[in-house]
């Protein structure tokens, strides 16, 4: 915004909002407009004598953001407090109101000042902020999605399914069930508000193979497991239902569910550097002189890259006492629900500093704050969890503001303030120049990491082209893969697609699945060598359980049962097993063997 060849400048006061009437000319536009003449003085606000008083002059200035702060530099026309007290630069405080496309209230000021000058203090703990979320099952109709679905509301935890068949669905799980109808293989079925509120997922969705000469309605022949049919695909094909399909739901739910590596708001990764919209917001809203800037350094970076310096010289002249930087409102809110915290990278002072996030877009706000120290001249990371987030307005907890919500971040705020909360004061708090180095903002997990993505996939998928095995001992989906459209390479192109896209995962390869009940004894090895059979059932409880398990956690692994297919498992309905805890078997599951390894030599073929 330019502001070029003003004649006159007026502020009005309302009851509650004021209101600043431009007068202006904009036949010459330049960046600095000089020499203008404030025609008409602002009405005295009364806090028990005159507050504010102008001089006859004000220069306004553009604000510039990579400008760096000078502190001797002085404005004509300031305005002065009647005390004597160093001058309020009137300029600057219409120049920050501007730069965020903000107009507060006069009285929300007048407030927050009455309010720091009080040594009230809040005796009521702070709520701790919390968040849940919902688990997505794909594929939900099928054999082992349904069972899926029923261990998951047995746990009461939350579930949404994803279906192409509604009426089927809903006959299947009932009318209250959440539902969302979409096709995995058809990118456009699947908008991102089917996934709002998704934090983790299971995929049982798999391509559909059936006998050749048919089978009844409700697929008797698939489901038992055991007997052999002549095998065909039936519908999509493996390509389309196994890779693409994997490829369309990564890209869908990724933003739900999260990265390992955390998600980047500011700074370096990688070759880029993602900016922000920062400006400065300082006491001078509240008629102090403290004065800041936001500059990126190219060379400013713990390694020589670039970074973000905060800097700026703090004051408590005219009851003052803090600067900050804020981002503008984002375009889109940032949703950062499946993460748990915030992440700075910066060089510490030795100071305490808070970080400010709002969810709201309005001007003055709730803004949800952590205070957090730092060392002098250390590179260092600051974790801030959303738990520890209280919510805060002009330096006071406000008790009954709404839970942090992360689906909704609209800005970010660094601030360096002499307050801390009702009534405390920063310990660290100095007046003068400080300078913070930031080089990156970021949203983070809370280690240990669990499983987001848990992906049902099958036994077998790395030996079709594995060099030296005698294919005739091998289940009929490795000896006929060619037969049945690659079935099991795109099973293993899709499982690649999930090991790559940086969602923590797990994959779960069982082999034949069965209607037997679960219960038996079970190996779990790695390295894509085991053959037998395993109940969908057992299956099912595998998936729910890795999803809360960091040993699962980016894992890979086959699963059988210890019965032979030549005898039949049955469970004593009125004497069941007790329930596995699977965890002893993650615990022995190791990072990085998928069976791939050998192939190296003889790679599986590009189809």
């Amino acid at each position: 915004m330019e502001i070029t060849s003003c004649s006159s400048f007026k502020l009005l006061s309302s009851s509650s909002v004021p209101v600043f009437n431009f007068q202006c000319n904009s036949s010459s536009a330049r960046k600095e407009v000089s020499r203008r003449t404030l025609c008409t003085a602002v009405p005295s606000l009364s806090l028990g004598k005159s507050f504010l008083r102008l001089g006859n002059r004000l220069d306004l200035f553009i604000y510039q953001k990579q400008s760096f702060y000078n502190p001797q530099r002085l404005h004509k026309g300031q305005i002065y407090a009647a005390t004597g007290n160093p001058s309020w630069d009137f300029g600057r405080f219409v120049r920050t109101l501007f730069f965020f496309d903000a107009v507060p209230s006069p009285m929300k000021f007048i407030e927050s000042l009455v309010e720091k000058l009080s040594d009230q203090s809040s005796s009521e703990p702070t709520r701790k902020m919390e968040s849940s979320g919902i688990v997505l099952v794909v594929g939900a109709t099928g054999g082992v999605g349904r069972r899926v679905v029923d261990v998951l509301q047995s746990k009461g935890l939350p579930v949404r399914v994803l279906v192409r068949n509604e009426g089927k669905a809903r006959q299947m799980f009932g009318p209250d069930i959440d539902l969302v109808v979409g096709d995995i293989t058809k990118e456009s079925t699947l908008p991102l508000e089917y996934f709002k509120g998704v934090k983790k997922v299971i995929n049982a969705a798999s391509v559909i193979v059936g006998p050749k000469e048919g089978d009844t309605p409700d697929r008797a022949k698939y489901s038992q497991g055991i007997k052999f049919f002549e095998p065909e695909i039936k519908g999509d094909s493996p390509e389309m239902v196994e890779y693409i399909g994997m490829q369309n739901l990564i890209n869908a739910v990724k933003g739900s569910v999260g990265l390992k590596e955390g998600k980047l708001l500011f700074g370096v990764e990688g070759n880029s550097f993602r900016d922000l919209p920062w400006g400065a917001l300082d006491d001078v809203v509240m008629g102090g002189v403290s004065q800041s800037t936001f500059v990126i350094d190219p060379k400013g970076g713990e390694t020589g890259g670039a970074a973000g310096i905060f800097r700026g010289n703090v004051s408590t002249a005219n009851n003052g006492g803090f600067t900050s930087v804020r981002t503008k409102n984002f375009a889109v809110p940032e949703d950062l629900s499946a993460y748990d915290g915030f992440e700075l990278r910066l060089k510490g002072d030795g100071r305490r500093y808070k970080l400010i996030v709002r969810t709201s877009s309005d001007w003055d706000t709730v803004g949800y704050t952590a205070s957090f120290d730092t060392t002098e001249g250390q590179w260092q990371s600051i974790k801030l969890p959303f738990s520890s987030l209280r919510p805060v307005l002009r330096a006071r907890t406000v008790l009954d503001a709404p839970p942090f919500d992360a689906h909704n971040i609209s800005s970010l705020q660094v601030m360096f303030s002499k307050f801390e909360y009702d009534g405390k004061l920063n310990p660290t708090f100095v007046e003068g120049p400080f300078q913070l180095p930031l080089s990156t903002v970021r949203a983070y997990m809370q280690e240990p990491i669990t499983p987001r993505f848990v992906h049902v996939g099958s036994a077998g998928v790395t030996r079709p082209d594995r060099p030296g095995l005698d294919l005739s001992k091998q289940p009929p989906a490795v000896r006929l893969n060619k037969e049945l459209d690659f079935i099991l390479t795109y099973k293993l192109k899709g499982e690649d697609l999930l090991r790559d896209s940086g969602v923590p995962y797990t994959i779960i390869r069982p082999c034949a699945l069965t209607e037997e009940p679960a219960g038996a004894d079970l190996i779990f090895d790695q390295g894509d060598n085991i053959t037998g059979k395993i109940s969908r059932e057992e299956v099912a409880r595998i998936c729910v359980a890795s999803l809360a398990s960091s040993h699962a956690f980016d894992k890979t692994f086959e699963v059988k049962s210890v019965i032979p297919f030549s005898e039949p498992f049955t469970v004593d309905p009125n004497n069941p097993p007790p329930e596995k805890d699977y965890e002893v078997f993650f615990k022995t599951l190791k990072e990085g063997i998928t069976g791939k390894e050998l192939l190296e030599q003889n790679p599986v073929p590009t189809v």
